[in-house]
């Protein structure tokens, strides 16, 4: 393994060790794309982060009503463009 960043004592200050294989890579992706090594790492250290993130909400916070079965594409269909008429208020006169 080889650490990323500064190394003070051996120790690396972030405590972050990579394999020389997924450095080269980024050592290649850097160059072609014309950004730093460091500029990656940052990208791939927030996609970990995002990742791993608890939210405050569920991603799904609605429930769709149902008649206790699977809905069809047509129900599915049919609930969405109820909703978005909701919301943005179409199809009503004003």
């Amino acid at each position: 393994m080889e650490t990323v960043g500064d190394v003070h004592d051996g120790v690396p200050p972030s405590g972050v060790y990579a394999d020389p294989e997924d450095l080269a890579i980024i050592k290649e992706a850097a160059k072609r794309c014309g950004i730093s090594e460091a500029e990656i790492i940052r990208q791939g250290i927030h996609l970990a982060a995002m990742a791993n993130r608890v939210w405050d909400e569920p991603l799904f916070s609605r429930t769709f009503r149902a008649a206790g079965r699977t809905p069809g594409k047509r129900d599915v269909r049919d609930a969405v463009a109820d909703a978005v008429r909701r919301e943005t208020g179409a199809g009503t006169a004003g």
